[in-house]
């Protein structure tokens, strides 16, 4: 299956050139909580195929206050162990490794063994044209449960409207990155598990780069971290990311329900001579709605503006 690459404009990143050679350094980041079982393979996995690479790399595994013994897995290698005093998230721990790297070419690859790591050379050669290197979990042996699909199927539909491109997987948690793009946007990110569903919203709203490298998700090691309540988390953050940097994509055809609604009512009130209460509003509360998405796109591109200086 190839690869389904989304680019932005010609030039619309040449403030931040890309370096064609090779980085001096890669910096994997492996958050884990509760992950004594997987860690160590996950581990090895990562040094051979970084090693039969030939990149020079480092791995730091984020330990996020687990309560077992992944820890004491973690020192058998020879890694970098960062140790959160308290479980504060996915995200916080993603945050925290990333803050640690010594390079601007960062890794990340959850701990359970469910991402090949593998594949990981091969997005490291597409990282050099592109901003962030994603990988898809489109391939034939695709192991995502099946009561997760659906919700995972409409949020991915939903984020390819308001960022109007396609995205091929949301929210995967293997992909190679530039440390720079995580700090530009640090403010947004969240702590939990949606931290990689808003940096591919805010990096797809802002016109960089992303390359969907198609990869195999095999079942993992241990028990899930992740909950239905979840899925209400991810909606709220989408909307809240493209409210953030393109919100006529949301405010426009929220208008739009309410004004035909208004004008239909209005066009049906019209030749029985009695103008409803009903119509009136719809056709008002298109307006206001549209209204604020109008002044709400201003704000956003005067911040995006300023914080570009």
């Amino acid at each position: 299956m190839s690869a389904s690459p989304i680019t932005s404009p010609p030039g619309a990143r040449e403030e931040h050139p890309r370096a064609e050679e090779r980085p001096t350094l890669v910096s994997v980041v492996v958050p884990a909580y509760n992950e004594e079982y997987g860690i160590g393979a996950q581990i090895e996995r990562l040094q051979h195929a970084m090693e039969a690479s030939g990149w020079p790399f480092e791995i730091i595994v984020v330990d996020d206050g687990s309560t077992d013994a992944t820890a004491e897995a973690v020192r058998r290698y020879p890694v970098r162990l960062i140790r959160q005093p308290r479980n504060r998230g996915y995200g916080a721990a993603l945050k925290a490794g990333i803050a640690a790297a010594h390079s601007d070419w960062v890794i990340i690859i959850d701990a359970d063994g469910t991402y090949p790591a593998e594949t990981i050379p091969v997005m490291l050669e597409k990282a050099a044209e592109h901003d962030m290197v994603v990988g898809a979990r489109v391939g034939e042996n695709v192991n995502i449960p099946l009561v997760r699909r659906p919700a995972k199927w409409l949020l991915a539909r939903l984020a390819s409207y308001l960022a109007e491109q396609d995205i091929p997987d949301l929210n995967s948690g293997l992909r190679v990155l530039k440390r720079p793009l995580v700090q530009k946007f640090e403010h947004l990110l969240p702590s939990g598990f949606s931290f990689t569903t808003t940096i591919t919203m805010a990096l797809l709203c802002n016109d960089y780069s992303v390359y969907y490298h198609p990869i195999e998700y095999h079942k993992r090691v241990g028990a899930s971290k992740i909950r239905a309540s979840h899925a209400y988390q991810f909606l709220l953050l989408i909307l809240r990311t493209v409210i953030y940097f393109n919100p006529l994509r949301v405010f426009l055809p929220m208008g739009a329900v309410l004004f035909l609604a208004g004008l239909g009512k209005f066009i049906y009130d019209v030749p029985r001579e009695n103008l409803s209460e009903s119509a009136v509003m719809g056709i008002l509360g298109g307006v206001l709605i549209w209204s604020v998405g109008l002044l709400a796109d201003q704000i956003a591109r005067i911040g995006l503006f300023l914080r570009s200086k």
